[in-house]
């Protein structure tokens, strides 16, 4: 690997957890009509603790609002993030299933996938992707 390349997975392992938890948070907040630190938590099977320390990171760097004891709200770049996120997990995913994954590995690799995949090879994942559908 190159320098360049290093410091590329570097940046992707930096952002994979704020991007993971934004799109979480989104998702429960679909489901259940608001998002709290417990269901993090149990989201992540971590401990309340760690979860609580990622929410304030998401806070601090601009994603994320709640009040103590209240529900997590995201701000519009961290609907954004999630979006994006989500955007991409998707595009993975259903490239994996066209090329005959199965659906449960397909969502469980896209998971790590997603967060490493430049732009130029999700685009060519789309394109590959709408070209079997079409």
């Amino acid at each position: 690997m190159t320098k360049n390349q290093f410091e590329s997975v570097r940046e992707a392992h930096a952002s994979e957890k704020a991007q993971d938890y934004v799109e979480a948070i989104s998702e429960i907040i679909a489901e259940r009509g608001e998002c709290r630190l417990v269901d993090i938590a149990r989201r992540f099977a971590v401990t309340h603790v760690t979860a609580n320390r990622t929410v304030a990171r998401l806070k601090r760097d601009g994603y994320a609002t709640s009040e103590p004891y209240g529900p997590i709200v995201l701000t519009d770049d961290g609907k954004r993030l999630a979006e994006f996120s989500h955007k991409r997990h998707r595009i993975v995913a259903e490239f994996l299933l066209s090329i005959g994954v199965p659906e449960a590995v397909a969502e469980n690799d896209a998971e790590g996938i997603e967060h490493h995949v430049s732009p130029e090879t999700l685009k060519a994942m789309a394109k590959f992707t709408k070209r079997k559908r079409d």
